[in-house]
């Protein structure tokens, strides 16, 4: 991965969790990490185990950020999410996926949080 998309994808998982942590989330994980997947974070918040994926663009000349997570990139995020669930013993625990968005335009950076992205 280049370094200028690797610094780009650092700074947008920092504000995405800058974001949860102001709105009462804990961050369980950060870059959990398989073969079968990658997910950016993992928190809790309402009795909900969250996998998040972060989405950071500099404008919308390729659409909105949320639009790249398509179905291959969701049963990616799945599977690697049931492993973590397995791993953890969390079946008896409520879960689901979230994406969040972050526009950055100007040196204005606008958040977008969207719960339920996607599921099962």
């Amino acid at each position: 991965m280049p370094v200028n998309k690797y610094k780009t994808g650092l700074r947008g998982q920092k504000e995405a969790e800058d974001f949860l942590i102001k709105s009462g989330h804990i961050i369980l994980e950060r870059n959990y990490r398989l073969r079968t997947g990658e997910i950016d974070l993992i928190a809790s918040h309402g009795g909900y185990i969250i996998f998040i994926e972060v989405k950071l663009r500099s404008g919308l000349h390729f659409g909105f950020p949320s639009e790249s997570v398509g179905g291959a990139k969701q049963q990616k995020i799945i599977r690697t999410a049931l492993h973590y669930i397995a791993a953890k013993n969390l079946n008896n625990q409520d879960f689901r996926f979230d994406v969040i968005e972050i526009l950055e335009k100007n040196g204005r950076i606008n958040v977008n949080h969207i719960e339920n992205a996607f599921g099962m």
